[in-house]
């Protein structure tokens, strides 16, 4: 197991370049099953997760070569569908969340799709439901073992439906349509997500001959066609890491450019931090963060206190509330962070209660956080990575502390962040890392 050591307290400069996104690259490289035809992707992260799913389409058959850094090709034209009932598939599968994504793309094009229960973050159930409750309404039989958490889906020809989902869940919506893609007839998908990664996959599957309209919005359209062929695709810029990085530049009172952001993919992201009293810049397609001694919150118009919450898009992304958080603990004023989505998203404020951080955690879904107006720092200690998000936050927390700070489990941020402490270290950050 490794571990980061960081020495807090300095503070940073210069420039960093976001990664490709997690969460798309993980629909994108599923979405390669759909056709024989070669498919390449540039702006691929060397992460963990994305690399696991790599591996897994490989042992399923899919032809991957690596064209340079980033960039891969993918064929899958000699896809094994036995693989999927082998111990192996079970072990690997369930080691990674992303992994439910191939299940709507075998069922299209192979009449069958298995999955072992998903593993990925502890955050607090993340249910299957909707995924499947769409399979069904395409037309295809559901199966659960229950002694090996196994799930099933298969039909010999899917059937357009109209649905309204229960949720709008953007993996579950990905997976629909990319079932629902190839299936006879139009299919309906209201509730549906419509996070910019849906976007993109939506594009990215019209580019492959697919007919969806509706891209953008909360209701999709999909007429069903007879094959796909290849296409070019690139993945936007990780807007979670944007994100991480506008904390980072508050916490650190630094001076910090984020290039090449994609600010019409941003959102609510850069209003929610200038809620803050963070300063930043739009410069071209960058984001400038001005060094600031102090921020403070805003409070609402009637001076009550400011709430910031998740919603699916185009509200705040659950992903960020972690960095907002502990970007508050150094702010002027208060802060209600109410995390709706996952109920075990916020226990890791106990570690920043041990650093000096003023935080009362309400219940499982609501911390109050009490700003030092960097009046007194936060503490170094030694703490263990929960789970990618809250990972990340806690290592802007030790960057900002004063002393030196350990952090165990940093295999959950490996699983988000490419090469972090390179690219820290190339802002001045103290941080290295020990086996």
């Amino acid at each position: 197991m490794e571990t980061f050591v960081i020495e807090g307290g300095h503070q940073l400069s210069g420039s960093i370049t976001p990664q490709g996104a997690k969460n798309e690259a993980l629909q994108i490289l599923c979405a390669t099953l759909l056709t024989s035809d070669t498919v390449n992707i540039s702006n691929i992260p060397d992460i963990i997760d994305v690399n696991k799913l790599i591996v897994l389409l490989q042992n399923l058959g899919v032809k991957v070569s690596k064209i340079k850094k980033g960039t891969y090709s993918f064929k899958a034209d000699s896809v094994n569908i036995e693989y999927l009932q082998s111990d192996q598939f079970k072990k690997e599968g369930s080691s990674l969340r992303g992994s439910i994504m191939i299940v709507g793309p075998l069922l299209s094009r192979f009449g069958k799709g298995y999955i072992p229960k998903p593993g990925g973050d502890k955050i607090g159930r993340r249910r299957l439901d909707t995924h499947f409750e769409g399979f069904i309404k395409l037309g295809a039989s559901f199966r659960y073992n229950k002694e090996e958490h196994f799930y099933g889906v298969e039909a010999k020809k899917l059937k357009g439906a109209d649905m309204l989902l229960d949720e709008a869940s953007v993996t579950g919506t990905a997976n629909i349509v990319m079932a629902a893609v190839l299936a006879k007839g139009t299919t309906t998908i209201y509730n549906a997500a419509c996070e910019p990664y849906l976007q993109q996959l939506c594009k990215m599957l019209n580019n492959m001959g697919a007919k969806i309209s509706g891209v953008g919005s909360n209701l999709l359209t999909i007429e069903g066609v007879e094959k796909l062929h290849g296409c070019n695709h690139r993945l936007l810029p990780d807007m979670i890491e944007i994100g991480s990085w506008i904390g980072l530049a508050a916490m650190t009172r630094s001076e910090i450019t984020i290039k090449d952001v994609s600010w019409e993919n941003l959102g609510l992201i850069p209003n929610t931090f200038r809620k803050l009293g963070i300063v930043l810049e739009k410069a071209g397609d960058d984001i400038y963060i001005p060094k600031q001694k102090r921020y403070k919150i805003q409070n609402y118009i009637d001076g009550s206190i400011l709430t910031i919450s998740d919603a699916p898009w185009p509200g705040f992304t659950p992903d960020l509330l972690s960095i907002i958080l502990v970007v508050a603990t150094q702010a002027k004023g208060s802060l209600l962070v109410h995390q709706k989505m996952f109920e075990s998203r916020l226990f890791f404020v106990d570690k920043l209660i041990d650093m000096g951080a003023k935080i009362i955690l309400c219940d499982p879904h609501r911390a109050t956080v009490i700003g030092h107006n960097f009046e007194s720092q936060l503490k170094a200690t030694t703490m263990s990575s929960p789970d990618i998000r809250a990972g990340v936050a806690l290592l802007i927390a030790a960057l900002s502390a004063k002393g030196t700070s350990t952090i165990h489990n940093i295999e959950q941020i490996d699983r988000g962040y490419e090469d972090i402490v390179g690219r820290l270290r190339a802002l001045g950050a103290h941080i290295k890392r020990v086996s």
